[in-house]
């Protein structure tokens, strides 16, 4: 399925993208729930319900250009991210290819949706941009084993922009990744989840980044240094994973800081993340 949270007359929905519309799951069968944290953490039962739910002639059902879309999940316990992720942006930026993930945080205040502005602080002049392929938490683990069972914690995937205020991030001599990643706004995702049924392998994924129309960001996941059971394992080990909680796996190559001369983001720009089999993450860019 292809799962999505709209404003409805009812308050936010979880929605299934059908076509040239949204079904709203609850309404259409109101024993399913309601948000996508629920949906996701639900079992087999529910997830059959839902997919009946989607396909029911008697669905109650959005137009796609008559709803706002939110996050694909509004409200996540935590944003958790992997840095350096990739073997090519390691080498792009003469860094050692890790032995283990970097990691850092976002927060409830930098998630926006597709369609929502980018805002560049004022207190930021060096904004740039990373698109990433972002995993859904679907079911609670803790030490969860690095192996293909890590899949049965994954409710599904979307497309995420890791927005990075590059002179903040690494401003002094022991750096601020996480302060130069939180201004708000700079956690766009969406615009849709695609559940790992429909998705397929998620270390065979072209993902791009597209600046006004050119393609900036250009490579697939197969260039991933941790994979996706990898990544689970090492983050439970520390946290409980829930239902809804986001990961965001690391960007390619191409990142504005690192081209000569640097490109970075500035009002007026219009930013695209596209992930084989997700779609098109699309944002604008305007002065805070």
């Amino acid at each position: 399925m292809r799962l999505a949270t709209v404003v409805t007359p009812h308050g936010p929905r979880v929605v299934a993208h059908v076509g040239d519309h949204y079904v709203d799951l609850h309404a259409t069968d109101p024993g399913l729930p309601t948000c996508i944290k629920n949906l996701l953490a639900g079992g087999a039962g529910v997830k059959v319900a839902a997919a009946d739910a989607a396909k029911c002639s008697k669905a109650v059902r959005y137009a796609t250009n008559a709803v706002k879309l939110l996050p694909p999940v509004p409200k996540p316990s935590k944003i958790l991210c992997v840095g350096l992720n990739y073997r090519d942006h390691a080498i792009e930026g003469g860094k050692a290819i890790p032995t283990e993930p970097v990691l850092f945080a976002k927060y409830p205040n930098t998630l926006i949706a597709s369609g929502d502005p980018i805002k560049l602080p004022k207190v930021a002049q060096k904004v740039d941009y990373e698109a990433e392929l972002v995993i859904v938490i679907g079911k609670r683990g803790r030490h969860i084993p690095n192996d293909d069972t890590a899949f049965q914690h994954v409710g599904g995937y979307t497309c995420g922009h890791d927005v990075s205020a590059r002179d903040w991030q690494f401003r002094g001599e022991e750096k601020q990744w996480s302060i130069g990643k939180t201004f708000d706004t700079f956690a766009p995702t969406g615009p849709v989840l695609v559940t790992p049924d429909e998705l397929g392998d998620p270390h065979k994924l072209q993902v791009q980044l597209r600046l006004n129309g050119e393609t900036m960001q250009n490579s697939n996941t197969k260039e991933f240094i941790f994979g996706v059971p990898h990544m689970l394992w090492f983050l439970s080990q520390v946290v409980t994973l829930e239902p809804g909680d986001l990961i965001f796996t690391g960007t390619p190559p191409g990142v504005g800081i690192a081209r000569k001369p640097p490109v970075l983001l500035k009002a007026g720009d219009v930013a695209e993340v596209e992930i084989q089999g997700i779609g098109v993450l699309r944002n604008p860019v305007v002065a805070e």
